[in-house]
């Protein structure tokens, strides 16, 4: 499997630049368009996965269509890790080999959604902002837990939501039932998604389980093909 090994020119090494680039973009983030209507055209999970030893990330995109949850396409790519782990500053580490995967799909990727935050971020500025506003596409945030926002549990069935609030009580995302009596996941904008069109794009993609099939397609793959890397990588560096 081919590594990728360059990462962007004038990339953020440290933390102040990077915070300093969260700065600059956050105000990009559009948030008072509808987004594509749940159910319609594409969706595409994206997802990481990490071997620290051998400071890889690998990243995959699985395009679905939105109506049937069909698989249409699948890519992926494997990087270096772009940046320090710094909590809040994880896009950093990802965004490079995110975009090389999108970059190898045939299709338009249509609706992007995270396993990750959009708004509801510390700083307002997740990974689903922040990818949204690198690439222009509709993104949608798809958590599997609250970060550091409170919220009151949701009712018991599908669909039922409750704010997810910061600190001064401004609503950041949303806790969604997605599946009777399980856990919430947690909804947020990313970009030129209402939080209303998230809300509706998740319960459309979990239709069985408790995550979109979005997200556990693209988690799927990019697990297997970390494996995939980790095997080629060792022959890869010993014929170099």
């Amino acid at each position: 499997m081919e590594i990728i090994t360059g990462i962007p020119r004038g990339w953020p090494a440290d933390e102040a630049t990077a915070l300093a680039v969260q700065d600059e973009l956050r105000d990009r983030v559009v948030r008072d368009e509808p987004g594509p209507p749940p159910g319609s055209g594409l969706v595409t999970g994206v997802d990481v996965a990490y071997d620290d030893e051998r400071d890889l990330v690998v990243a995959a995109a699985v395009v679905l269509d939105a109506a049937t949850l069909d698989v249409v396409e699948e890519a992926t790519a494997v990087g270096r890790v772009a940046f320090p782990y710094v909590p809040g500053l994880l896009a950093f580490r990802e965004i490079p080999t995110v975009l090389a995967a999108l970059e190898r799909l045939g299709s338009g990727p249509g609706t992007v959604v995270c396993d990750g935050y959009g708004l509801a971020h510390p700083r307002r500025f997740g990974l689903a902002s922040h990818l949204g506003v690198l690439t222009g596409l509709p993104v949608v945030g798809v958590a599997k837990n609250p970060f550091t926002f409170s919220y009151e549990q949701p009712g018991p069935r599908r669909g039922d939501s409750s704010p997810l609030l910061a600190d001064d009580g401004t609503e950041v995302g949303r806790a969604l039932r997605t599946q009777d009596a399980t856990k919430p996941v947690f909804v947020s904008v990313g970009h030129r998604v209402s939080l209303d069109g998230a809300v509706a794009h998740t319960l459309g993609l979990a239709r069985r389980y408790r995550l979109p099939e979005t997200t556990r397609h693209a988690d799927s793959l990019c697990r297997r093909a970390l494996k995939e890397a980790q095997q080629a990588l060792p022959s890869a560096e010993s014929a170099s």
